[in-house]
């Protein structure tokens, strides 16, 4: 069953007594879906430099308590080249949004990477309907970004001087290009309601999403949310596990804000009706100054942290894709 009600989603995220047949059938349709290999996506962070303010953020611009730095075309490429050494089968390319790197810039780093023969998703913000034809054009193949709320008035509270119809225009714009589009949500952020995170799991059901990743809130010292409450980890499980019910065969990464604040939040996640991990494969000096939120996983070398995934993935007798790991669309 796919087509839960309104009123269904929020009976279950509102009542706690479901809960484990709720973990329980999202994993299962998850193995029915798209099996029990775990695709890798290897994140680089090439920069933590945004123009924007966002107010649970750790990379907004206001903050200046945080060390910047920005990664050449060459770094970046040379960080991809490691990472496809080791196995990697997508690179994710994540950054601020950072000005500095022109349109031709992401290109050129676009066509270098495919030439490794990798799938390419990029997550640097809100960009032209031009610009992202563009990078489609040099070979991007995904692109994510996240909502974080799709109750208007909430988005402009946390988001100071950005536009929501433009969050929703670059959607459409990449959708309209041929993209496989990821969004997201984040759970646990001040004034948010139940219903508003229904409205952003029929959203994503309704924009035929291809990725979503969901992530409890964590405050920011340096942020204005610094003394806001952390999003609950169980309420976040709940709505990844609801977008699977309705979403399927889509792509759903176990996010590092679960381990973050739950330390076998990865593992419980890939249970719950993950099939993706994003392990960071920056240049291990920069992974600690990406920092969103506080407390992220420790920067370790890239060959130890895919050894360690392994073995995680192991211990719950699954295994690692050797695929691409394309959204593969099934009829209902």
């Amino acid at each position: 069953m796919t087509n839960y009600t309104k009123k269904e989603l929020l009976d279950i995220l509102k009542e706690n007594s479901q809960n484990d047949w709720l973990f329980s059938h999202a994993n299962k349709v998850r193995q029915e879906n798209v099996g029990d290999e775990i695709h890798l996506r290897g994140l680089i962070e090439f920069s933590n430099i945004c123009k924007n303010s966002c107010k649970y953020c750790g990379l907004r611009c206001a903050n200046k308590n945080i060390e910047r730095y920005r990664l050449s075309i060459e770094q970046i490429t040379k960080d991809a080249q490691n990472a496809i050494n080791l196995g990697y089968k997508t690179i994710v390319l994540q950054s601020g949004e950072d000005e500095a790197y022109t349109t031709k810039d992401i290109c050129k780093i676009i066509e270098n990477i495919k030439n490794f023969d990798v799938a390419l998703t990029l997550s640097i913000g809100e960009r032209s309907f031009q610009d992202y034809k563009e990078f489609k054009n040099a070979g991007a193949d995904r692109y994510l970004i996240r909502i974080e709320t799709t109750d208007e008035n909430l988005y402009k509270k946390m988001h100071p001087y950005m536009s929501f119809e433009n969050r929703l225009r670059c959607l459409k714009d990449l959708k309209k290009l041929g993209y496989e589009v990821g969004t997201g949500c984040l759970v646990g952020l001040p004034e948010q309601t139940f219903e508003s995170l229904v409205n952003d799991i029929l959203f994503f059901k309704d924009i035929d999403a291809d990725m979503i990743g969901i992530g409890p809130f964590i405050s920011h010292p340096q942020t204005p949310l610094a003394n806001a409450k952390n999003g609950d980890f169980t309420l976040a499980l709940k709505v990844m596990a609801l977008t699977r019910l309705l979403l399927p065969d889509i792509n759903i990464p176990a996010t590092t804000a679960m381990e973050t604040i739950n330390p076998n939040g990865r593992i419980i996640a890939l249970q719950s009706g993950a099939n993706v991990i994003m392990p960071n494969v920056t240049t291990c000096q920069y992974q600690e100054k990406y920092e969103i939120y506080p407390n992220k996983s420790h920067s370790t070398s890239i060959e130890y942290t895919r050894q360690n995934i392994e073995n995680i993935i192991k211990s719950i007798g699954r295994s690692i894709s050797a695929t691409k790991g394309f959204h593969n669309k099934k009829l209902n």
